[in-house]
C-alpha cells in the first residue's frame, strides 16, 4: 500500500518532510499518506476555483507537522537566553517532574505538605520564567531578575516553613507568632503575584475583594450580604495553613490529576502518538470546509478520551492545531477559542473523565 501511493505522492510534489519520520505500523503509515492525498486534492480543487476562498476554506497552505510544531505564538522570555538560567530551569523542571511522580506513587507525606511543596516549586519556576515586568535596559533586567529569584526562593521557603512549623503552631493553640504572620502574608501575596503574571489582574483583584470582604468591609454591607467578619489571623490561617484555601482541594487536584495528565500529554506528543491522533482527525475532516477547525475538534475529542483534563488536552493538541488553524487563515483569537472550547468538551469524553468530576464528587457525596 505504501509503495502504491509513492508514485502518486511524487507526482503531486508533496513535501518529503512528511516521509522522513519512520512509522511503526502500516495502519499509521496509511493514515498519514491518505491524509496527505486528501489535503492535496482539496488544495488542487480550491486552486481551480475562480471564487475567492474564505480563511476557513484554505487547506492548501496547511504545512507539515514539523513546521507547525516549531511555530510559537509568543517569543520566549528574554531571560531564557541566559545559559545558566536555562540550565537551572531545566534542572528544576526535572526535579519537579520526579517529585510529583514520587508524590503520586510512593509518598507518605500529608496532602497539606505535598500541596505546600507543589506551591513552592511551581512558584520558583514561575518566578524564573515569567518576569515581574519587562524592562528595557540591561541593568534593569538584571535587577528584575534578582528580585524574581528572591521571590521564587521566598515561595519555596514559605512551603518549607509550613512543613517545619505546622506542629508548633498547633501546640500554641493556633495562635500566630510573628514568623507565622510574616510567612502567611508573604505566601498569600506571592500567589496573587504569580496569578497576576500568568492570568492577568482579574483573578488577583477578585481574590483581594473576597479576602477584604471577609475580614473588613463585609460587616458594613447591609441586607443579605452582611457578614460579621473574621479576624485577619483566622483569614490567613484558612488561606494558607488550614488546608481550606490555596492549599486545599484545588491544590490537591493540581498536583495529582492535572499535573499527571499534563505530563502524560507531553510524553504523548513527544512519542509520536499525538501525530497519530492529529493525522487521524485530518484524514476524517481535512477535505471539508474549515478543515483545520474540524481537525482541532476531533483531535481534542480523541485526546480528551484518554487524558480527561482540559488543560492537558489543550497543551498536547493545541501546540499543533492552533498553529495549523493560524496557517490556514483563522484569526489567532478564534483559533485559540476553538481549541479551548473543544478541549473543554473533550474532557467529558469517556472512558477517562475530567478533573471537574473529582471536584464535584465531594459535594455530591455530601448530599447523597
Amino acid at each position: 500500500m505504501h509503495s502504491s501511493l509513492m508514485p502518486r505522492l511524487k507526482h503531486q510534489h508533496l513535501d518529503p518532510l512528511y516521509l522522513r519520520k519512520p512509522v511503526r505500523t502500516s495502519l499509521y503509515r496509511y493514515l498519514r499518506l491518505r491524509c496527505l492525498t486528501l489535503s492535496r486534492g482539496t488544495a488542487m480543487h480550491d486552486s481551480r476555483s475562480p471564487e475567492p476562498s474564505h480563511p476557513s476554506d484554505t487547506t492548501s497552505d496547511t504545512p507539515d507537522l514539523s513546521d507547525v510544531r516549531d511555530e510559537s505564538a509568543e517569543a520566549a522570555p528574554w531571560r531564557m537566553d541566559l545559559p545558566w538560567l536555562g540550565r537551572a530551569v531545566f534542572v528544576l523542571s526535572i526535579v519537579i517532574c520526579f517529585a510529583h511522580l514520587y508524590f503520586n506513587t510512593l509518598s507518605t507525606l500529608s496532602e497539606l505538605w505535598v500541596s505546600a511543596l507543589h506551591f513552592g516549586l511551581f512558584g520558583l519556576l514561575c518566578a524564573l520564567t515569567i518576569p515581574m515586568i519587562t524592562p528595557a535596559s540591561d541593568g534593569a533586567k538584571r535587577w528584575v531578575l534578582g528580585v524574581d529569584i528572591m521571590l521564587g526562593l521566598a515561595a519555596l521557603g514559605c512551603g518549607l516553613y509550613l512543613i517545619g512549623f505546622e506542629d508548633a503552631l498547633y501546640d500554641r493553640g493556633v495562635v500566630f507568632s510573628t514568623a507565622d504572620w510574616v510567612v502567611s502574608i508573604a505566601a498569600v501575596g506571592l500567589i496573587l503575584e504569580f496569578a497576576r503574571r500568568t492570568t492577568g489582574w482579574f483573578i488577583p483583584v477578585l481574590c483581594l475583594i473576597a479576602l477584604t470582604y471577609v475580614a473588613w468591609w463585609g460587616k458594613y454591607v447591609g441586607g443579605v450580604f452582611n457578614f460579621p467578619g473574621l479576624t485577619w489571623e483566622t483569614v490567613l490561617f484558612r488561606s494558607f495553613i488550614g488546608g481550606e484555601g490555596m492549599l486545599g482541594s484545588i491544590a490537591r487536584i493540581s498536583w495529582s490529576y492535572v499535573f499527571m495528565f499534563i505530563l502524560f500529554g507531553a510524553f504523548l506528543v513527544k512519542s509520536g502518538a499525538g501525530d497519530f491522533i492529529i493525522d487521524l482527525a485530518r484524514c476524517a475532516a481535512g477535505r471539508f470546509k474549515g478543515g483545520p477547525g474540524f481537525v482541532a475538534v476531533f483531535a481534542s475529542g480523541l485526546m480528551g478520551s484518554v487524558s480527561g483534563s482540559s488543560v492537558a488536552n489543550t497543551v498536547s493538541t493545541g501546540v499543533i492545531t492552533i498553529p495549523l488553524m493560524r496557517r490556514a487563515g483563522f484569526p489567532a483569537r478564534f483559533a485559540a477559542g476553538v481549541e479551548a472550547a473543544a478541549s473543554t468538551g473533550g474532557q467529558l469524553m469517556p472512558p477517562v473523565m475530567g478533573a471537574g468530576a473529582f471536584i464535584m464528587r465531594p459535594t455530591l457525596k455530601c448530599h447523597t
